[in-house]
């Protein structure tokens, strides 16, 4: 899996699922923006109907002993990709509400 793919992460102790773009992984572990499968679907309709959104992503590092598996989040037959579901809902490509907005005061 390449850096910048929506992933879906497995994760143990305790036991997790984690959605959302591969930033960085090496031999200790692996960040990904997005955020916790159970709080996805009150984010996409939170973003779908324009109201505040309450449920935020975040940047997080999961060591690698945490971490059971990593799939790439892909359409396939009936099964469709959280990215692909988020786009048909919103109209948009998940990515924009994934990243971080800069702060005006920064830099």
């Amino acid at each position: 899996m390449k850096v910048g793919e929506f992933v879906l992460v497995h994760l143990v102790n305790p036991k997790e699922k984690f959605w959302g773009i591969l930033k960085d992984r090496d031999s200790s572990g692996i960040t990904v923006r997005g955020l916790s499968l159970e709080g996805f679907e009150g984010w996409l309709h939170e973003i779908a109907r324009r109201e505040t959104v309450t449920v935020l992503p975040s940047t997080v590092f999961f060591p690698l002993h945490r971490v059971e598996r990593i799939f790439m989040d892909e359409t396939a037959g009936d099964f469709v990709s959280f990215a692909d579901r988020f786009k048909r809902t919103v109209g948009e490509d998940a990515r924009y509400y994934l990243t971080p907005m800069p702060d005006p005061l920064d830099g």
